[in-house]
């Protein structure tokens, strides 16, 4: 499935994400920049979290609560090796019931559960982004 969409279209096409997806397993790939922090944000308010979302760059792991859900978001952009993966106890995230979003989960490649979407975003020269899901 592919979705073209401008910044202003965001909350419907994050809306349809959480809508389509098989799995609560979220892998975000994309360039530096493109978009995939700011599609998780609006993914999570759709979800009912009312705490400020940020980037868990420097800290890995951010969690929020949602409606209904546990939300868990990580950004694995600026680790070294997959044993900074084991130290912040990723396994047992994945042992639960909880959204799970992962920038740059390339970076993880032998940690990753066997159930996930991924969620390609790409820049277009007009400033729209083409989201892929498989």
């Amino acid at each position: 499935m592919k979705i073209t969409y401008t910044l202003d279209e965001l909350s419907q096409t994050a809306q349809h994400l959480i809508t389509n997806a098989k799995y609560k397993t979220l892998l975000f790939n994309a360039a530096m920049g493109v978009g995939k922090t700011t599609l998780i944000k609006e993914i999570c308010k759709q979800l009912g979290v009312s705490d400020t979302i940020s980037s868990p760059t420097y800290s890995l792991v951010n969690e929020y609560k949602g409606e209904h859900n546990t939300i868990y978001h990580f950004d694995f952009y600026r680790i070294q090796n997959e044993e900074e993966a084991y130290d912040i106890g990723f396994e047992e995230y994945l042992d639960t019931d909880a959204w799970i979003f992962i920038e740059w989960p390339d970076r993880i490649s032998n940690l990753l559960p066997e159930n996930y979407v991924k969620v390609k975003i790409d820049l277009l020269d007009d400033g729209k982004r083409v989201l892929s899901l498989g």
